[in-house]
């Protein structure tokens, strides 16, 4: 097999031994206490993607729901969708580590009567001061050499609801000098009355991550853990749990977790900007989160194809948001119907077109797709072009309109500027032209050229919008690069939105569904966004023309 990160080598090498018995069983668990983004993306397309390599190849999709506090259903249901939407199916094999409890207390129960696992009875404070740090080693506390049967008859009274929360904890008996601060005698099971959205109740004890991660593994039959690095420290304990506990061993394996410019990946941070009202929410097209993506104009494609460029590696590092922006703009250049849309509009008269006159010309779709064929856009003697191309100062180098200048219209004719109407406060507000007949379609029959084309929408027709242009969330590469004594927040861009009304798009945009995608000729990719109506339509700009990643590799080269 062909490998081109160090995972699918491993993975090859294990076939090639009959490790697993030549199976690869993968999955993706996310803690449902927040929306995924685009971090979680790459783990998803790598997990699914490896197992997708392989004949026979699975991947499950498991909640690791141990923490009733921070979970909810609303977490389940939008990873559940965010998946699917990256176009990755996890079929019967949907389960959640609550599913494992009764089977996990039944573990517990067996280190403790190894010896191996020991009620404590010391606060949270009290563990940190007797665990030591990194160059001192720990100290074993007051409560470490319990009886067997005491620590059987205690870790019964807990899972009872015989104790107030807080007040003991079940801990693993490892070593308090190792080198290793998670194998310091870690916390296995922890008193927490917090109801949990699928067990209820019913329990009143909940199994540490630690605890709980490797084990669930195992249950499922997976091979091959793949786990960010963060989790590297914690192997040694991963390994421990199973061994101890003589069971079907998994093995775990750390990838570098993906880092974006101008982009927060933490998500408790994330949902520090949701709940602080930074942002309108989970889906704000601002966040770097699947949904959100998703609502700006993201394709799945696009995601899925940004995580295979960007590879697996074992050390961490930070992509360029760019190489993202690059891959939604190449797969929308590809399939984005092409309209025209007026987003600071400017009236122009053509004094010489008829009144009564209503044209009816050939607008191409999409030139990167042959069959995409063409549409009619109406030509009239009342237009809207952008604000921005016309100067009645041009300085050089701006070959659009000016008075006395003449351009084209896209798939319609050569105008010339011949007025300028201000109002009260010297603002230019319409612009009359001539237009030359012989010219439709764009080009003269006298050979003459023009520098500048520009696009418009018929002032009759037009179908009003609002349109949303984004920015990135923050202002610095390194959103934690803040000055003493401020935060991440005091990077956030107060220019990451600027919303736009009175916009004018051509009329075969009207009635345009949700999530559709289309680009807006000269101005860039944008979507209909979900509060889009039949009264007003509303646009997001997914990502500008402007290919900033294409000029960097093109410098590289």
């Amino acid at each position: 097999m062909k490998t081109s990160n160090f995972i699918q080598a491993i993975i090859a090498e294990d076939l090639n031994t009959g490790k697993h018995d030549g199976r690869v069983h993968t999955r993706f668990p996310p803690e449902p206490n927040g929306y995924l983004h685009i971090g979680h993306a790459k783990s998803i397309c790598l997990n699914f993607g490896l197992a997708a390599e392989h004949p026979g190849g699975l991947c499950n999709l498991r909640f690791d729901d141990t923490n009733p506090t921070k979970e909810e259903a609303e977490y389940v249901d939008a990873i559940t969708e965010d998946v699917r939407w990256l176009g990755f199916d996890w079929e019967d094999r949907l389960f959640y580590a609550s599913d494992y409890f009764d089977q996990l207390y039944r573990w517990a129960v067996q280190l403790i009567e190894a010896g191996k696992a020991y009620v404590c009875d010391l606060s949270a404070e009290q563990i940190r001061q007797y665990r030591g740090t990194l160059t001192e080693p720990g100290r074993n506390g007051p409560y470490r050499d319990r009886s067997v049967e005491e620590n059987l008859k205690l870790f019964e009274q807990m899972r009872d609801g015989k104790f107030p929360d807080g007040s003991r904890v079940l801990r693993a008996k490892i070593d308090m000098a190792s080198p290793n601060l998670n194998m310091r005698d870690p916390v296995m099971y922890r008193i927490l009355r917090a109801t949990h959205h699928r067990t209820g109740d019913r329990w009143c004890i909940y199994p540490m991550y630690d605890f709980t991660h490797g084990q669930s593994d195992s249950i499922e039959r997976i091979t091959h853990s793949i786990c960010t690095l963060e989790f590297e420290n914690h192997r040694p304990l991963y390994d421990w749990y199973l061994d101890a506990l003589d069971i079907y061993h998994p093995q775990q394996i750390e990838f570098a977790r993906l880092n974006l410019t101008y982009t927060m990946m933490s998500k408790r941070r994330l949902l520090e900007l949701v709940e602080e009202g930074h942002v309108a929410g989970w889906d704000d097209p601002r966040l770097p989160t699947v949904c959100g993506l998703r609502r700006r104009g993201y394709t799945p494609e696009s995601i899925r194809n940004f995580c295979a460029r960007i590879g697996v590696a074992k050390f961490d590092g930070v992509i360029d948001i760019a190489l993202l922006e690059h891959c939604v703009r190449e797969d929308l250049n590809r399939h984005s119907p092409r309209v025209m849309a007026v987003l600071r509009p400017l009236k122009v008269i053509i004094d010489n077109y008829p009144e009564d006159l209503v044209e009816e010309l050939d607008a191409i779709n999409n030139p990167e797709d042959p069959i995409a064929g063409t549409r009619k856009v109406p030509f009239s003697r009342v237009l809207y072009i952008e604000r921005d191309d016309f100067r009645e100062d041009p300085p050089k180098k701006f070959f659009r309109l000016a008075l006395g200048r003449e351009v084209r219209l896209r798939y319609g004719y050569y105008i010339t500027c011949v007025d300028v109407v201000k109002d009260e406060h010297g603002e230019v507000i319409e612009l009359h032209c001539t237009y030359d007949p012989a010219t439709r379609g764009g080009d003269s029959p006298d050979g003459r050229k023009v520098k500048g084309t520009i696009h418009w929408v018929s002032a009759a027709a037009a179908v009003e919008a609002d349109v949303r242009l984004y920015d990135h969330l923050f202002i610095k590469e390194n959103p934690d690069e803040a000055e003493e004594g401020l935060d991440f927040k005091a990077n956030l861009n107060p220019g990451s939105l600027d919303t736009l009304s009175s916009c004018r798009v051509e009329p075969s945009l009207a009635g345009a569904e949700p999530g559709s995608r289309y680009q807006f000729e000269r101005n860039g990719y944008f979507c209909v966004d979900p509060d889009s109506s039949a009264e007003k339509l509303v646009f997001n700009r997914t990502v500008a023309l402007r290919d900033s990643w294409a000029k960097i590799e093109k410098a590289r080269k």
